[in-house]
């Protein structure tokens, strides 16, 4: 299994190639359902990687709850790849995993470290996460403490490679929270945790962004996360990755099939290499492997007829002004980058809408305009060209804040409804 662990090169292969990678969140706790989902994400009509998404006990350390929820039969919400037998792990991935079809691990840990060994051991190489994206919105771990544990898991990464295999890892930065966080705080986070996992050894990476709620915007974003990255990360392999919207979904499946269609179109047009999926089942429950592979066929179909490189912001565009002057004032404070974002947190020059980690300000708040684009309502003491803004619309009521966590949603349903 040595190639199989270039996923930045396959991505990188593809993208040259004018294709857009797309991948679906799939985790089963059991090892034939998780090969079946992988087999049916290899054999799909589009150019996939895999996916083994981890459960919620391996995601928090709970080791031991995994083992006694495999010996009683109950679910689990993912594959708990640190509790099963590595030869059990290694028969999953047998004959599926390959040059052609690279599988990355997925988890949520604060504390990657012992699943970045788990999935080591079974001969894959590439994960995501980051200290930021998997501390603040999943636990109330210390940002200090996950800083550390993401040190040394990004080390344990690194020091995989060996010819034929370049460990990647992808941050989540760009997704803090899913929803309501304004773009350039989300560029941002993306990018200092790339150039953390630089720091630490890594010598392939991605950035991600989701899908928020203006399309205008999110172009702008993609595109600043794209030019960031190429003015700071020069020496390594990067490509950006898009997530599909990870708030409220439609609730109808023409509302979720426009809302992935517009996303699938959002990343050829911005140069997204690879796309996060979703499917038209999101909002009822946990989608099936078919509404997986539909999703992916789908989104690849819509991208095929899609022409890249079409959105072309201004280069100087606001989002791009922001996040560079966050990236630039968390940098200073430390030539180390962990310890700088340590040190932003305390600031407040890195603040979270609506994160309620201890070691998150709260100060700063992002509102939705008429136009759907997300502002910032007040800014705290984010580091921002043009100096703080102030406090309109920065407390908001349980129904203005329903009301914006349903906007993609209503707004989505609305449109299928109108071209029935």
């Amino acid at each position: 299994m040595t190639a199989a662990a270039s996923f930045g090169g396959f991505v990188a292969r593809a993208h040259a190639a004018g294709t857009l990678v797309v991948q679906p969140r799939m985790g089963m706790a059991g090892p034939g359902p998780m090969r079946a989902g992988l087999q049916a994400t290899k054999r799909a009509a589009a150019t996939t990687v895999g996916t083994i998404t981890v459960d919620s006990y391996t995601r928090t350390g709970e080791t031991a709850a995994a083992r006694r929820a495999l010996d009683e039969g109950a679910a689990l919400n993912g594959y708990p790849i640190a509790t099963h037998p590595v030869e059990v792990t290694r028969g999953v991935l047998e004959g599926i995993v390959g040059p052609d079809f690279p599988v990355q691990v997925r988890h949520g840990s604060a504390r990657p470290e012992p699943i970045v060994a788990a999935l080591l051991a079974v001969g894959l190489h590439a994960t995501e996460g980051g200290p930021v994206s998997y501390c603040l919105p999943y636990s109330r771990t210390p940002l200090a403490v996950a800083v550390a544990d993401w040190e040394r898991g990004c080390r344990l990464l690194a020091d995989a490679a060996r010819p034929g295999v370049t460990p990647h890892l992808e941050t989540f930065g760009g997704c803090m929270m899913g929803q309501l966080c304004p773009p350039a705080l989300l560029v941002a986070i993306s990018v200092l945790e790339a150039l953390f996992f630089r720091q630490h050894g890594l010598r392939s990476v991605s950035l991600s962004y989701a899908q928020q709620t203006n399309v205008r915007q999110d172009e702008e974003a993609v595109t600043a996360l794209a030019r960031l990255a190429g003015e700071l990360l020069p020496d390594v392999e990067w490509h950006v990755v898009l997530y599909a919207y990870m708030g409220l979904y439609p609730l109808s499946p023409g509302g979720a099939q426009l809302l992935l269609d517009e996303a699938a179109g959002l990343a050829v047009r911005t140069g997204a290499a690879r796309l996060i999926v979703k499917t038209t089942a999101e909002a009822h429950r946990i989608p099936t492997v078919e509404e997986n592979v539909r999703a992916l066929e789908t989104a690849a179909a819509i991208a095929a007829g899609t022409t890249a490189g079409t959105a072309l912001p201004a280069a100087d565009s606001v989002t791009y002004a922001e996040a560079r002057a966050l990236v630039e004032a968390v940098l200073q404070l430390d030539d180390d980058v962990g310890r700088a974002l340590v040190r932003a947190f305390a600031a407040g020059y890195l603040d979270v809408p609506f994160c309620l980690h201890p070691d998150n300000a709260g100060r700063a708040r992002g509102a939705l305009d008429a136009d759907g684009r997300l502002q910032w309502a007040d800014t705290g003491a984010l580091p921002l060209p043009g100096g703080p803004v102030r406090g309109h619309r920065a407390v908001l009521g349980a129904a203005q804040l329903i009301d914006a966590l349903s906007y993609v949603q209503r707004s989505y349903d609305r449109r299928a409804l109108a071209t029935r």
